[in-house]
């Protein structure tokens, strides 16, 4: 039994090797074209100051009293790749009774610097701040974090709640 299997992996062996051996060699010339590998630092600096897609689904969206408006579910893509339109959740609980609503991305203004609460009365409840935020109640100051250079803090739309729900809702058609 172990003389059928050393034959057969030898056979085995001996195919491989004469695909091997069948293959062209390259010369100094061809080899001189193809492009030379890219190095960690190259990689590293030629995406600086391009955002994560997966950090910007999720952002908080306000207007520009500060006021909530909802959050950011999905970006909406050309066939190639750009990005045209933004999917913002407004109202609604856990997702729940949430009204979706499609605006451009050039409406849409995204904001590295964490949102600026004055008073108790306007800062969110104490689960609601995004980590890092400056929130400002009476005279103490909270130091905000360095900016993440990965993706904005929050994203700013000129309109209210009450004109975001008006608008027509956006559903994902298979047509």
């Amino acid at each position: 039994m172990l003389a059928k299997y050393t034959i057969a992996g030898l056979a085995g062996s001996a195919l491989l090797a004469s695909v091997a051996f069948a293959q062209s060699p390259t010369t100094p010339a061809e080899s001189s074209k193809a492009p030379a590998p890219a190095t960690a630092s190259d990689m590293s600096s030629s995406f600086q100051g391009i955002w994560r897609a997966s950090k910007i689904v999720g952002l908080n969206v306000y207007n520009d009293k500060n006021e909530s408006l909802g959050s950011i579910n999905d970006l909406l893509t050309d066939k190639s790749g750009d990005i045209k339109a933004v999917v913002i959740g407004v109202g609604g609980f856990l997702g729940v009774g949430e009204h979706l609503v499609a605006v451009p991305l050039d409406k849409v203004k995204f904001v590295m610097e964490p949102v600026a609460y004055t008073g108790a009365a306007n800062a969110p409840a104490s689960g609601g701040a995004r980590p890092g935020s400056t929130t400002t109640t009476g005279a103490a100051t909270a130091p905000a974090a360095k900016p993440n250079p990965w993706y904005p803090d929050h994203a700013v739309l000129s309109a209210t709640k009450d004109e975001l729900k008006a608008m027509s809702q956006f559903k994902y058609t298979t047509n």
